[in-house]
């Protein structure tokens, strides 16, 4: 499995609504919709379907609909953040707070270049 790196960081490979999208595997997304649910937000098991966020043929995940890291990597024409030169800017930095080997991940593919 190619390992798709979203714009802010997450492998995609290690995510599970990535993983059970192309699986097609509806145990699963049932499982990981209960278990993403809160108080705030509750989701069913059909809204646990993506694609990679960078994908403009399959489906995406709610989220990453109006997400303003993915709006602004397409905007820039970029493959991820770490490309930026604006690397990394606050409203990365509060994806990182959720997913701190995201930043890891970035932090190694902006070193690269």
């Amino acid at each position: 499995m190619e390992n798709i790196i979203a714009c802010c960081g997450v492998s995609c490979h290690e995510c599970p609504a990535y993983l059970a999208t192309i699986h097609d595997d509806d145990e699963a997304k049932a499982k990981i919709a209960r278990q993403w649910s809160n108080g705030e937000i509750t989701f069913k098991a059909a809204d646990i379907t993506c694609s990679g966020c960078l994908s403009t043929e399959g489906s995406l995940f709610a989220h990453c609909k109006s997400c303003d890291v993915r709006k602004c990597v397409i905007e820039k024409n970029l493959s991820n953040c770490a490309f930026c030169d604006d690397y990394a800017c606050e409203k990365l930095n509060r994806c990182f707070e959720g997913d701190p080997n995201a930043k890891l991940t970035l932090d190694a593919i902006n070193a690269s270049l």
